[in-house]
């Protein structure tokens, strides 16, 4: 796992699973983030059954064979959607590919497991709640840097328990390495496929401040985006910030950028601070700067009986993956709401067409 490189960022845990081989069977189709290596680990770790890749490019295809060589290569789309064993596709398309492909997933009988951003449009969200809606089927989204960090589950259990009274105030912050612009696929670069930064990676940061908060309607208040030093790519958005506030009155402050120092041992110092009644939590996700304390999932608790550091690493490992495969197979909502994954991804959009421009960019 190359921890410098947050395209290709997927983490590893403890087998954990919660059905046995065959029970639970999933195909990949469309391999354009690095993101789906994390999504796979995690449903093969809880015990799901990889059959099927497919990608038109076959260069893509040969790389997952190399880290999963029990999939089989399809030779289209259509062989993984009209099969039979297959109950879910995992993908990571290119953002704006994603909702109308759910869509088809959903209609050929199967639930489908997208990559954040689920959407780039609100239009596609609304297809995707229509047809959640007359299939039955799900639409979950990989919103990793909750779904996949230790300490963001660890802090989760922490406020669920009460150490920090009542949710006030979640901020976030979720800074990203662009590392060699060359690297990354033309479709990166142009906003009409992948939607903006808040859209994009603001998508992780409304996700958390949902489930931290435990708010199920929120309003954007305002939103701010900019590209300060990358003009070769001028529909790239470098920086983005927005403020939410919820129905029952908790905020929200975040802040995304593509200006991660190349000095930093890790890809981003994602951080976020839970304000409560009783006391607040501070999580570093990543890495803990300069402090000689190694790794990440740092927590901290800071509450009326006192102050506390956790490394949360191998606490909590990553329960939202087993809960979504038994939630497919019991019809059931234990490892996140459709309410709750479409809520995210409408205030994403929302922040997205409400921001102002900071940079002159027309």
């Amino acid at each position: 796992m190359n921890v410098s490189d947050g395209m290709n960022y997927a983490p590893k845990g403890k087998p954990s699973p919660v059905v046995k081989p065959g029970e639970f069977v999933f195909s990949t189709a469309h391999l354009n983030h690095g993101h789906i290596y994390g999504m796979v680990n995690a449903l093969t770790e809880a015990g799901a059954t990889l059959k099927y890749v497919y990608d038109p490019d076959p260069k893509k295809v040969e790389q997952f064979l190399k880290t999963y060589p029990q999939a089989i290569p399809a030779q289209s789309e259509d062989q993984i959607l009209q099969d039979k064993e297959t109950q879910m596709v995992a993908s990571a398309h290119v953002t704006s590919m994603r909702g109308a492909f759910g869509c088809k997933v959903m209609d050929c009988g199967k639930d489908y497991f997208s990559d954040k951003a689920p959407f780039t449009a609100l239009d596609q969200l609304d297809a995707a709640k229509a047809k959640v809606a007359e299939t039955g089927k799900k639409y979950m989204v990989y919103y990793s840097e909750r779904l996949h960090v230790e300490g963001a589950i660890l802090a989760g259990y922490l406020v669920d328990q009460g150490e920090i009274g009542k949710v006030i105030s979640v901020s976030g912050f979720g800074p990203h390495r662009l590392g060699d612009p060359a690297s990354r696929p033309d479709w990166f670069y142009q906003r009409k496929y992948y939607g903006g930064i808040l859209c994009d990676i603001g998508s992780h940061q409304i996700e958390q401040y949902l489930h931290f908060s435990g708010e199920k309607d929120a309003q954007v208040v305002s939103a701010r985006i900019g590209n300060y030093g990358h003009p070769d790519h001028p529909e790239l958005d470098d920086f983005g910030d927005c403020t939410i506030t919820g129905a029952n009155g908790t905020t929200n402050y975040f802040r995304v950028d593509w200006f991660t120092p190349d000095g930093l041992g890790t890809w981003g110092d994602g951080r976020t601070i839970i304000l409560g009644t009783e006391g607040y939590i501070e999580i570093r996700k990543y890495i803990n700067v300069a402090t000689g304390k190694p790794g990440g999932n740092h927590v901290i608790l800071v509450n009326g009986k006192g102050e506390k550091h956790i490394d949360a690493t191998g606490m909590t490992g990553y329960p939202f993956f087993g809960q979504l495969i038994l939630d497919c197979l019991n019809r059931t909502e234990n490892a996140m709401t459709q309410a709750h994954a479409f809520k995210a991804a409408e205030l994403c959009l929302q922040a997205q067409a409400a921001a102002v421009e900071l940079t002159g960019r027309s």
